[in-house]
């Protein structure tokens, strides 16, 4: 049985691929701010995590897991033709980007990422979350959308994203498979930290970082004191870095993607 695919779509554009992953219950959609200025430098290509968007939601626990998600990545790359790709992560879909870079730093010419509570959780945080993944889980599997639209990162709660993409995503919650959204909480968010493995980056990283989320902080300034190759650029923006703040994050990820192009 051949292994199940993450969902992707290729978007017009000029220049090698760049993979973008979006975060926790969110989708492909997050980016639409975005394309049309990435498409200047680059190929984009936007990327959907199990249960989320049109991608599947598969059974097998490891899938969910850090070397099951690179894999799939992996799979993504080869499925396009990209010999090489740039990669982007946004919460916790930066602890998946940055950990591929690390496994494939052939494939990767360089990557970029957004605050990321997760990516760069301390053993403390990655305690709790193990501890209360299980009734969290269950919970979502039992009650399904009622449980997913409780959860405190649900589009719904958001109030600093742009009208239009607010919409757009809280109409593709409607996608969200329970089983996707609670596999994601036993398996991925305990175990994307990349802690571990961040002074052995291996290729160009930048780090987009939204100032106004203030419980990010301490990891930004972790990140700058132990990630190897990191650059940080502030932008205007909370949590929501590439839709609070399109023009700076698409201006900031273009001059980037050229730099490392030429």
């Amino acid at each position: 049985m051949s292994a199940p695919q993450l969902a992707y779509t290729v978007h017009a554009g000029n220049g090698p691929y760049l993979g973008l992953l979006h975060g926790f219950l969110s989708s492909g959609r997050q980016w639409s701010q975005d394309l049309e200025a990435l498409a200047t430098v680059c190929t984009p290509v936007t990327i959907e995590l199990w249960g989320h968007g049109d991608s599947p939601a598969p059974d097998d626990p490891p899938a969910y897991g850090p070397a099951g998600y690179v894999a799939a990545l992996e799979r993504v790359r080869a499925d396009i033709d990209a010999e090489r790709w740039f990669l982007c992560g946004y919460s916790i879909g930066a602890g998946i980007t940055i950990r591929y870079a690390h496994d494939f730093p052939d494939r990767t010419i360089a990557h970029v990422f957004t605050n990321s509570a997760s990516g760069f959780a301390d053993t403390e945080q990655i305690e709790t979350w193990q501890a209360d993944a299980e009734e969290s889980a269950l919970r979502i599997a039992e009650r399904g959308a009622a449980a997913i639209r409780r959860i405190p990162v649900h589009p719904r709660f958001a109030r600093r994203l742009p009208d239009p993409v607010r919409e757009m995503l809280l109409e593709d919650t409607a996608k969200l498979k329970p089983a996707g959204v609670a596999n994601t909480i036993r398996y991925t968010t305990p175990g994307v930290s990349v802690r571990n493995i961040a002074a052995g980056n291996p290729r160009p990283a930048l780090l987009c970082c939204g100032r106004h989320e203030k419980r990010f902080a301490p990891s930004r300034q972790w990140a700058e004191a132990n990630m190897a190759g990191l650059s940080v650029v502030s932008l205007d923006a909370g949590h929501g870095v590439n839709m609070e703040d399109a023009s700076g994050f698409n201006a900031e990820v273009t001059n980037f993607i050229r730099r490392h192009t030429a």
